[in-house]
């Protein structure tokens, strides 16, 4: 049973600048090819994988050999995919057919960690913020399928919030009564820490005691 974790926050929150001490031990899943928000020593850097595909990403995190994965811009699996199909899709039963796969597909992805991932492998699912219509913050996500009949946050144990705050780029451990944030009792001492994802990846492996992490 591996871990996903997921970690929401607003553009330029600090999500990705998190990775910056996150070496070759880390595998990253670069879903918009974007350039990195920070510069990665060449011996230590990480390796890196431009895909949009569940398939391919999938069959990456079953056999890459890494303990640690980053899918960063994991939100816009679903809205590339609704860019490229949703003027073709028409109305009536093609519509409702066309969200309900996306929906399944990044369903899929998220039980595929849990189901068929080792208990030492983690998965880092790095996504956008949005606010639901009672005002909470939730992962951003496309259709009513996710929201409404799943409820992505809840098939993650540990949600991490990242926010810049008086200058300083945190993640939010737990939740404000308005948010989604949520990690396990004890994991962490505070209710702020610095958007470090090593360090994070370091304290959830010493919690579970699934070992260090290695490239090996």
């Amino acid at each position: 049973m591996g871990i996903p974790v997921l970690i929401l926050g607003k553009s330029g929150s600090g999500k990705s600048t998190s990775m910056r001490n996150c070496g070759k031990e880390f595998g990253l899943i670069n879903v918009l090819g974007k350039p990195l928000p920070f510069r990665q020593a060449a011996e230590n850097k990480m390796g890196m994988v431009i895909t949009d595909n569940i398939p391919a990403i999938q069959n990456l995190l079953a056999t890459a050999p890494l303990n640690s994965f980053i899918i960063d811009d994991a939100g816009y699996l679903l809205t590339n995919a609704f860019m490229r199909g949703h003027s073709n899709t028409g109305a009536g039963n093609n519509i409702f057919g066309f969200y309900n796969s996306m929906a399944d597909s990044f369903w899929g992805l998220i039980r595929f960690v849990v189901e068929h991932m080792p208990p030492h492998k983690i998965v880092y699912f790095i996504m956008h913020e949005d606010k639901s219509d009672s005002g909470d913050i939730k992962p951003k996500t496309i259709g009513k399928v996710l929201d409404e009949k799943v409820c992505v946050e809840g098939m993650f144990t540990i949600v991490l919030r990242s926010e810049c705050v008086a200058g300083s780029y945190v993640f939010h451990t737990r939740t404000s009564g308005f948010d989604v944030t949520k990690t396990p009792m004890g994991m962490f001492e505070e209710a702020d820490i610095e958007n470090d994802l090593k360090m994070v990846d370091n304290t959830i492996r010493k919690y579970y005691e699934i070992g260090e992490n290695t490239n090996a």
